[in-house]
């Protein structure tokens, strides 16, 4: 409690006999009648006055500020006969409340129309964590794995592919000349090797995948198809970024037997296709191997078998 708090409660318990409790409904007169119990009442008054009209005043203009940024679309200049006739129209609602029941009116005003924004609080709240969420993706984006293990090399053919925002033809074309050529490549060798490996692709080329059979564990895949990324339109309208006219382009992006994530393989060379689908199958024999994950290949195994 405030010092003046402590104060009233004392009094109104040991001195007024709860003469001050009994205009508790009274609040417009309770702050003045307090403060006749004390010295130069009519220079804490006026302090106190001029404080309640300081309070009024910065809420009032926040108010103002408030409506005439949504009036304006949060425009950066808006003109002065607006934030004036805001400012108007809110005194003007005020004196009407007023004389029309007092400072209950008021209050039982700003009650009802306060109850709608506390949805759109709630909502603020979700963009809230939006927003934050956002940030921590923004500040935490990692290299994408075309660029982890990349040594410069060709670094003019990466430049091309970087400021070229691809079409699905080219997304496609990629998928027909680059990608389906590697794994093909890769399923030989396998092969070779003894080990089971064929490949597959849709009639459009929409997708590619290669995949490697087993009878007691999962089989392994790695698959590349066609997908559609939209693009910030801040990206689109800045006029240093050539061959860019659309917010949408595709990308090739990689998919896994496990269901995990993939990501976006553009910038591969057919080598570095072959390289991705290697350390991916060193990663899934790892896997395999180790005993604590036994539980989730039988699980796997069982799946199949049903």
């Amino acid at each position: 409690m405030t010092v003046f708090g402590n104060s009233a409660t004392w009094l109104d318990s040991y001195q007024l006999g709860g003469l001050l409790s009994s205009m508790a409904d009274q609040t417009d007169r309770l702050l003045f009648e307090f403060l006749n119990f004390f010295p130069a009442t009519g220079v804490t008054s006026t302090l106190a006055i001029f404080i309640i009209f300081i309070f009024f005043v910065t809420s009032a203009d926040s108010g103002i500020f408030v409506m005439n940024s949504i009036a304006t679309k949060n425009a950066a200049k808006s003109p002065k006969w607006q934030l004036a006739f805001w400012g108007i129209l809110l005194a003007v609602l005020a004196l009407v409340l007023l004389n029309a029941g007092g400072l209950g009116s008021l209050q039982t005003m700003t009650l009802l129309t306060a109850l709608p924004f506390s949805f759109i609080m709630l909502l603020f709240c979700y963009s809230l964590m939006q927003g934050l969420t956002v940030d921590v993706n923004y500040y935490e984006k990692e290299f994408s794995p075309a660029t982890v293990t990349w040594s410069g090399v060709h670094w003019k053919e990466r430049l091309q592919r970087i400021l070229s925002f691809k079409d699905r033809k080219a997304v496609v074309n990629f998928l027909q000349h680059t990608v389906e050529p590697a794994l093909h490549e890769l399923a030989a060798a396998f092969n070779a090797q003894g080990v089971s490996a064929n490949v597959a692709a849709a009639d459009d080329y929409m997708w590619v995948e290669l995949t490697i059979q087993h009878e007691r564990i999962d089989n392994f895949k790695y698959g590349v198809r066609c997908e559609k990324k939209d693009i910030s339109d801040f990206l689109v309208s800045e006029e240093n970024i050539p061959d860019l006219d659309q917010n949408r382009t595709y990308i090739p992006q990689s998919y896994f037997g496990d269901n995990r994530v993939g990501y976006n393989i553009e910038y591969f060379m057919r080598e570095e296709v072959i390289a991705d689908v290697l350390k991916q199958y060193e990663r899934f024999l790892e896997l395999s191997s180790q005993v604590k994950n036994e539980i989730f290949t039988a699980t796997n195994l069982k799946r199949r078998n049903e």
